[in-house]
């Protein structure tokens, strides 16, 4: 059961970080164009659907299904927390990764509300925020350097 509990946190995971890539791509896109409101009514329904249809759910499966792993990893004879101090870290990473995901609905709720002041600019910098995140987070799975 462990695998394929484990093939679904990783597609969870990778559909979770499709959203956590494009919605602040979308943002961009609606910061840049805010004078055009055909554009910016549609920007607006994308990033409803994006957010609450597919990075929420994905986020939530990726979380039950780690706990999960974590779950019967202590309750059979492999503890993923004695192998070392990097499930403490990818754990800690994705506590910043869940932070940041509901950060983009702080921002989606403002462009919503016709509100948002931040640039295109600032959006693709913050876009970048998910690719380190995820970097870390899998070298701490694939590495384990601590």
């Amino acid at each position: 059961m462990y695998q394929w509990i484990l093939w679904f946190h990783v597609v969870s995971f990778i559909s979770w970080f499709a959203v956590l890539f494009y919605l602040p791509r979308l943002f961009v896109y609606h910061a840049e164009n805010i004078d055009n409101s055909g554009f910016v009514a549609v920007a607006k329904i994308q990033e409803m659907k994006l957010f609450k249809y597919i990075g929420v759910p994905a986020m939530w499966a990726t979380i039950l299904s780690g706990a999960a792993m974590i779950y019967l990893s202590i309750a059979g004879d492999f503890n993923l927390f004695k192998t070392g101090g990097w499930l403490h870290a990818k754990l800690f990473l994705v506590a910043i990764l869940i932070a940041y995901f509901y950060s983009l609905n702080v921002y989606r709720v403002q462009f919503l509300e016709d509100r948002c002041t931040k640039s295109g600019k600032f959006f693709r910098i913050y876009n970048e925020v998910p690719t380190i995140l995820m970097l870390l987070i899998v070298a701490m799975v694939v590495l384990r350097p601590f």
